[in-house]
């Protein structure tokens, strides 16, 4: 039976900067019994290229512990299925509301019309709880407010 390293399938990937999460996957997949896998001793680089925050870090690499598996035709199609997965943006822009956006379809008006109506719901709950806390506070003196200044 023909077997294959971890670190060579990582290269057939079609879009190398995900690869930290292909490796994740791959883990998960053994650990669920979908196919057979074992620990190599040997630590391979991954080929994403990881950049430090701020302006002059610059970009350095992570290792993974490398693994010996049986390509079977299971592993293929989780593999094509895995890949194409990862080889898709899953970015979208953030749309801002508008006008625009709501009657071209891109944001739901219903949807945004239960948020906000949530939101007003919270609010005059919040002023209801506030202001009973205030009369039960002024309920004894028989006054309703602030005290008058005298001159």
């Amino acid at each position: 039976m023909d077997y294959r390293k971890l670190s060579e399938q990582v290269e057939q990937l079609s879009n190398p900067q995900r690869s930290d999460i292909f490796v994740r996957e791959f883990r998960t997949a053994v650990r669920e019994g979908m196919f057979d896998a074992a620990d190599l001793p040997e630590r391979v680089a991954y080929p994403k290229v990881y950049s430090r925050r701020g302006g002059e870090g610059g970009t350095y690499n992570k290792d993974y512990k490398d693994m010996i598996f049986a390509p079977t035709a299971d592993f293929e199609a989780w593999f094509s299925d895995v890949n194409e997965q990862l080889e898709q943006n899953k970015r979208r822009p953030r749309l801002k509301p508008s006008f625009d956006a709501y009657v071209k379809g891109d944001l739901s008006f219903e949807e945004a019309a239960q948020r906000t109506r949530e939101r007003m719901r919270a609010s005059q709950a919040k002023g209801q709880k506030l202001g009973s806390g205030r009369a039960k506070a002024t309920a004894g003196t028989g006054k309703v407010g602030r005290p008058k200044k005298t001159k």
